[in-house]
Formats: structure tokens, C-alpha cells, sequence
């Protein structure tokens, strides 16, 4: 299913739609995407944060051994995440070597956090800012970190909320492809960070994307699937807005 152009409707009609995405991509994750010892929880605040999806590690029981494919995790020794753009940030390593203090999650380890972007976090400098912050901030702290914004970069974040994001990390040159100005992009948040970046566009199928457990097992996410059971479920009314919204 194309991805529809949701700049053209009401921002409630896409957090209704953004709602529901969330959890369906979680119950995605928990019905057996996810190795044994993980599980996905929607909206539950993560030190202080409050991502669309959490990816929780128990403290307790069996674990994938590293470099190696588990059930439900793939390897990035074996097989590494596909993306058109790649970028890592050395300088960062150092960085990283500071103290710190982590907050865990009283029910397990927070090792990963989605978010799903809506227009609201981009219709200020505040509101980007401390969107920006958050994810800059998760990354920081060891978080992997998947970002899913299908809004057109606005004069606050001209070449879209990667770029944004990877100047709290490593300033170097970025440009979105001009008929591509949606951005999905999977972040590493390893010492060396590494970005997995797809632009895609209005009227593209959205392709499925990783999000990491550890440095080196990942879970490709269906975001196309869990996209089209969304809005196989939304009002009729609702759909037929959305659809014919002017382009």
C-alpha cells in the first residue's frame, strides 16, 4: 500500500491513525518477531522519555549468543541491515568514555525505542528541539532507536529529522533525495553510532526496517504489513478523507 500523504489532513486524523500503528507494531513484535527474552510494551515512559515502542530485555533467562542468529533476531556479522545510506560517527567513541548515570527500567532493560513522528513534533523550533534532544539523548545513553517520519521536512528541518538528529552526533553533510523527503532511518546507538537511513516518498510502499536489540542482532520491523492492517481497520469516512486529500 502507498504511503499516503497525511500533510494534507487534520493532525488528529493522523494521531488516530499513529495510535493505532503503534500498537499494532507492537503486538507485531510480540508475536514471535521478538527472540524469547524480549517484548515490546506501547507508551510506557522509558527514563523519562516517553517513545511510541519499547523494546525490553528481562534481566533473567536465555540469551543469543553474539554474532549468531537467534530465534527471531538476525546477525549483523551474518546479515547485515540493507539501506541505500549508511553513516557512522567515530568521534562519538570518545564521547562515550565519560561517566554517565543509567536508569533502568524497573521491569527490564530498555534496549530499544520506535517513534513514529507527528506533525506536532516539528511545528516549532521548541517542539523539534526537544524531540531532536530525546533522540539524541536515548542514543547517548546505549538506546537503539528506530524513527519513522512521514512529513515532509519543514524550514526547521530542511533535509529531515535524520539530519537533525545526527548533528547532536557527528555535523557532517546530509541531503534527502528531492523526490524523496520522507524519512525512516534505524539508528545503532553502539559507540561508534551507525544510522541506517531510507528516504522514501508520498505514494511509496514503506519498506521494513531494524531495529536493534544489540550491537549485533537486529529484528527487521514490517512496517508495510503492520501499515496496511492499520488502515484496513480505520473508519471508512477517515479513509476516504485521507484518500482524497489534494496532492
Amino acid at each position: 500500500m502507498p504511503i499516503h500523504d497525511w500533510s494534507k489532513v487534520r493532525a488528529g486524523i493522523f494521531h488516530h491513525f499513529h495510535q493505532d500503528w503503534t500498537i499494532e507494531i507492537a503486538r507485531t513484535l510480540n508475536r514471535g518477531l521478538l527472540p524469547p527474552m524480549y517484548y515490546a510494551m506501547a507508551e510506557q515512559v522509558a527514563i523519562g522519555q516517553i517513545p511510541d515502542v519499547l523494546t525490553l530485555e528481562q534481566t533473567t533467562g536465555p540469551s543469543v549468543p553474539r554474532g549468531e542468529d537467534g530465534p527471531g533476531g538476525l546477525a549483523v556479522a551474518t546479515t547485515p541491515p540493507r539501506a541505500r545510506i549508511v553513516r557512522q560517527a567515530e568521534s562519538e567513541e570518545y564521547a562515550a568514555k565519560a561517566n554517565r548515570i543509567v536508569i533502568h527500567h524497573n521491569l527490564g532493560y530498555v534496549v530499544a525505542v520506535l517513534e513514529i513522528l507527528s506533525p506536532g513534533n516539528k511545528d516549532s523550533r521548541t517542539a523539534l528541539r526537544a524531540f531532536v534532544e530525546k533522540a539524541a539523548g536515548f542514543l547517548r545513553q546505549g538506546i537503539h532507536l528506530l524513527i519513522i517520519d512521514l512529513f515532509p521536512p519543514t524550514s526547521r528541518d530542511p533535509q529531515g529529522i535524520h539530519k537533525a538528529i545526527w548533528d547532536e552526533i557527528h555535523e557532517e553533510p546530509f541531503e534527502l533525495p528531492a523526490d524523496e523527503s520522507l524519512t525512516l532511518v534505524a539508528y545503532k546507538a553502539t559507540p561508534v553510532k551507525t544510522a541506517y537511513i531510507e528516504p522514501v516518498a508520498v505514494g511509496d510502499p514503506l519498506p521494513d526496517m531494524p531495529i536493534f536489540l544489540t550491537a549485533d542482532i537486529y529484528v527487521l520491523i514490517p512496517l508495510e504489513t503492520t501499515y496496511m492492517t492499520t488502515w484496513s481497520l480505520c473508519p471508512q469516512p477517515m479513509r476516504e478523507l485521507v484518500d482524497s486529500a489534494p496532492r
